[in-house]
């Protein structure tokens, strides 16, 4: 996993350009980004400025048009065995066949390097530390959204990943089901100490639960800013948001967003 304080991701000059009929269109245009053992980043931007492009790319799923992403020392070229993407879209996330004991178990059943008791220990531990015991034998449809994507997260946790690649995850819940879900993701990652890259529209959001934030222009996507959250320890979703340290971090991350977003009415009108 590397050192504490190293860079276990990093991105280098990293470019993206998609063309369709003739057209080409710059989504990414010279990232350079070192994750930080340890570290939760939270990448946030204008809709459409290459949030999830960046992060597929990271995660070996998408290919840059130049550039690199380094794994450690390795370049990576396709998904690296210790960073684990988990989808915006829970149902895309699991299968819908399988129980939530099988759906915790799938990838830890194919690294094959566990044996089979081994596997249903830390299956049902990573249920516990979800709160979905008693729920082992649901199929993902007998399920709220929130538990559904509680079983996401514990299906990607289980393999106990270097790095936990997020694209907003809790986008398409209710608020109180995502502020559980904010909770849980802070403490098993504080418990696992998993690295986390995390894309969210919600700059409150991403105030909250991360060390750094990364904010993105709108595309061809650049870094405008790069911002370290310093907030005391433990968090707390009603204390915390009330300091004035984090409404000075939200104000700054907010005027970035709207500044981007004045200008491209500005050009469309």
């Amino acid at each position: 996993m590397g050192r504490p304080g190293r860079a276990i991701l990093r991105v280098c000059n990293l470019h993206k350009v998609y063309t369709a009929a003739g057209t080409a269109t710059i989504a990414l245009n010279g990232i350079d980004l070192d994750v930080e053992t340890g570290s939760f980043i939270s990448i946030i931007g204008p809709s459409g400025c290459g949030k999830s492009t960046l992060l597929q790319i990271m995660a070996g799923l998408a290919t840059p048009s130049s550039g690199d992403v380094f794994f450690g020392t390795t370049r990576v070229q396709e998904p690296p065995r210790d960073v684990v993407y988990v989808f915006q879209q829970y149902t895309r996330s699991l299968f819908p066949w399988k129980t939530v004991e099988r759906n915790v178990a799938f990838g830890l059943e194919n690294k094959g390097t566990m044996s089979r008791a081994e596997i249903a220990a830390r299956t049902r531990e990573m249920i516990g530390l979800v709160r979905l015991s008693g729920f082992e034998r649901h199929y993902p449809w007998q399920l709220s959204g929130g538990m559904q994507q509680r079983v996401a997260i514990a299906r990607a946790l289980a393999c106990r990943p270097a790095v936990l690649l997020m694209d907003e995850p809790f986008s398409a819940v209710d608020a109180l089901t995502r502020v559980g879900l904010q909770e849980l993701l802070r403490s098993l990652c504080r418990e696992l100490a998993v690295t986390v890259v995390f894309v969210t529209h919600d700059v409150d959001e991403g105030v909250y639960l991360s060390s750094r934030i990364i904010a993105l222009t709108r595309a061809p996507g650049t870094i405008a800013i790069d911002m370290p959250i310093e907030l005391p320890a433990p968090r707390d979703q009603i204390t915390t948001r009330a300091l004035p340290a984090y409404l000075d971090y939200r104000a700054r991350l907010l005027a970035q967003l709207f500044a981007d977003e004045a200008l491209n009415n500005v050009e469309a009108a």
